[in-house]
């Protein structure tokens, strides 16, 4: 007989004691790393030391700051997506957690934004005119700055939390916390290191990892006595986000220990040992994980009320998690042997926190490479999932068109030679290579991937849920059939965001933010490549979503943007106005003798590159009428023989009427005509 919920409670303690216990542990993990890696010393002498508080409290905040914040998302990922209807106890309990956890991350976020200034102040909380200069300073100072950035984004996710009990409230609530992470990232120490976008990508990267795998298993716990007999489910779902999770964490973490380090004699300094601590904590946690996958999965679905195993497991593996969080809390604030980058070599470099290649050359083209951890990283993956799911297909007996996939693969192709190679390497200083980039982003590789038909693979390979929680499946489908989508997806909504984009994108102070900034470069990319992709879909796709207008309006939407993209390419190559300006004046790259040329080549680049994706588009969208009059035909013929042409017979059997009609009338106005003539007579 399974165990009650009450007494599984009483059994095996409060679900909140292991968490607790975990913050505990990485409380004393921080205290513990601290003081092997200096990272609470006092300040050397010249600097002004901000005193005790400051220096022992900011890695304590910021671990709870960062416990909490995987607990957030943890229980709003959690309860969105692996949660069945039929626990609403633990539905409820998820969000009202998760409501709790993100103040705790606000103000925990918060305290460590004071203590940050004091930090770099060099001003102790609380001294003569720390606050007057906190209020004056602290939005000018980047790191704190994204600090109160995440902090608003979290307090957004806890307003949608609390605004409605539905399940869908918790699934945005995660994804805007997620996105919280981000300026995290972008402000953490990987921006001080000699890689910079390479670091602050590996952190994005692992932030996420680890907010789903500390906060999934946190949630779990924590749900457990509302979960009942829906507890394996719950944690075999877990186990999934978890594995990724783990991969997640172990590659991007050498990714940001290699940007750290000069060399494997590192290892041998505190900031070496400290890595060699987090290495060792994550192989234990993976062996943790594998055990939970292969054996208490198996044992909680034979005796569902039998979690003593389950609480054991789960009580070390947070254990050694929290001390993990503490161990990497202590590791942000300890000196690494590749901490300061060497001064710029031009200001182009300074400007662009981006190396300065060599001239390009003849073969440029496909020598020239940087692998960009971020773009790569989510090109091989999406390549590797719809392979995945092809050969899933196959196995169980589908066929899945070989052309389709052919077209996934090409269009990420593109898009990694765009991000990691000449394109994207050489785009960041010259003009008419970063309209190579932008074209391709914007016009190649979305059609590419919209022929590939990605949603039909994921709605045919994922499995269908029935008991209400949100899986790939039910989340892509519900994007493509929802209200908002439909109205971005109306062919001109989506042929004016695709066009004058470009006006806003490069007539604004985007365009120069985009060149002189991490953030602003990764938002444009992501942006002209959804632009892209939903114009190619509202023109050519056939994957489910908005009903599509019909051929003959789409070849009009289609040639009206044409012609405006030939008219911005025309006005860019006959404007004497550097556009972004103060960007290109001032790098003055030697192998771009002249901007404003350069210039000019780009918007020749823009209609030339521009104009063969437009006219393939135009192709298809002419073969897809042809194939639906062609369809038309046949569903008419097929209806002919199922009825024996009734149509055509009720059409001819009118025309008959109408023949008799006319015939009676006829004969009845010469009858008449004669009779007038008699009487004339």
């Amino acid at each position: 007989m399974a165990t009650s919920v009450p007494a599984a409670r009483s059994a095996h303690g409060s679900p909140v004691l292991p968490f607790a216990l975990a913050t505990l542990a990485a409380l004393l993990a921080v205290i513990v790393s601290a003081m092997v890696g200096g990272a609470a010393a006092p300040a050397v002498a010249g600097l002004q030391d901000p005193g005790s508080l400051v220096r022992w409290g900011l890695p304590l905040v910021r671990a709870v700051h960062d416990l909490a914040a995987a607990l957030c998302i943890g229980l709003f990922v959690m309860t969105a997506c692996t949660v069945p209807d039929r626990a609403p106890g633990a539905l409820a309990r998820g969000s009202r957690l998760g409501i709790i956890a993100g103040i705790v991350w606000i103000v925990a976020g918060l305290v460590g934004v004071v203590l940050g200034f004091a930090d770099i102040a060099g001003m102790p909380v609380g001294s003569q005119g720390f606050f007057v200069q906190f209020q004056a300073f602290v939005w000018s100072i980047e790191p704190l700055r994204e600090g109160l950035i995440s902090s608003l984004l979290v307090a957004i996710a806890v307003t949608i939390a609390a605004s409605s009990s539905r399940r869908l409230a918790s699934l945005w609530a995660g994804i805007v916390s997620l996105t919280a992470l981000f300026p995290l990232a972008l402000a953490g120490h990987a921006a001080s290191t000699l890689e910079h976008e390479t670091a602050v990508n590996a952190l994005i990267f692992h932030l996420v990892g680890t907010a789903a795998w500390v906060g999934g298993l946190a949630a779990v716990t924590v749900l457990r006595p509302t979960l009942g007999k829906w507890l394996p489910v719950v944690v075999e779902r877990y186990s999934v986000i978890a594995g990724w999770a783990l991969l997640t964490v172990g590659l991007s973490g050498v990714v940001s220990a290699a940007v750290r380090m000069q060399g494997l004699g590192d290892l041998g300094t505190a900031y070496g040992a400290l890595i060699l601590a987090k290495v060792a904590a994550l192989v234990v946690l993976g062996g943790i994980g594998w055990q939970q996958r292969r054996v208490v999965v198996a044992r909680l679905r034979a005796e569902p009320g039998r979690v003593s195993t389950f609480v054991r497991l789960v009580l070390v593996e947070l254990l050694v998690m929290g001390a993990t969080v503490g161990v990497a809390t202590a590791l942000a604030r300890t000196g690494n042997p590749n901490k300061l980058r060497p001064q710029p070599e031009t200001l182009a470099e300074a400007l662009t926190n981006y190396p300065m290649p060599p001239a390009p050359t003849s073969t440029s083209w496909l020598t020239m490479w940087r692998w960009d951890w971020l773009w790569g990283t989510v090109a091989v993956v999406a390549i590797a999932l719809y392979i995945g799911a092809v050969v899933r297909l196959h196995r169980r007996g589908d066929r899945w068109s070989i052309g389709r996939t052919i077209m996934w693969v090409l269009g990420w192709g593109v898009f990694i030679w765009t991000a990691c190679g000449a394109p994207g390497v050489y785009g960041r200083f010259s003009f008419s290579w970063h309209m190579i980039l932008h074209m391709s982003v914007a016009m190649v590789v979305p059609v590419f991937l919209v022929l590939a038909a990605p949603i039909t693979l994921v709605v045919r390979v994922a499995p269908h849920r029935k008991d209400g929680t949100y899986g790939p499946r039910e989340i892509i489908l519900g994007l493509v059939h929802s209200k908002y989508l439909a109205a971005w997806a109306n062919p001109v909504v989506a042929s004016i965001n695709f066009a004058f984009s470009l006006v806003i994108f490069y007539y604004t102070p985007l365009f120069e933010l985009a060149l002189t900034t991490h953030t602003g470069h990764v938002f444009m990319i992501i942006h002209f490549l959804l632009a892209g992709y939903l114009f190619a879909m509202v023109l050519v796709g056939t994957d489910p979503g908005p009903r599509k207008w019909a051929p003959s309006l789409r070849l009009v939407i289609l040639f009206v943007t044409i012609s405006f993209h030939a008219f911005f390419g025309v006005a860019m190559q006959s404007t004497n106005t550097l556009l972004a300006g103060g960007f290109f004046e001032r790098i003055a790259v030697p192998w771009v003798p002249d901007v404003l040329a350069d210039q000019s080549m780009g918007g020749t680049i823009a209609w030339g590159i521009g104009d063969f994706p437009s006219l393939f588009l135009a192709l298809l969208v002419v073969l897809a009428w042809v194939k639906s009059d062609d369809a038309e035909a046949r569903r008419h013929d097929r209806q002919a023989d199922r009825d024996g042409d009734a149509d055509l017979v009720a059409y001819n059997e009118q025309l008959a009427l109408l023949a008799q009609q006319d015939a009676r009338q006829e004969a009845a106005e010469r009858s008449a005509h004669e009779r007038h003539e008699r009487n004339r007579q």
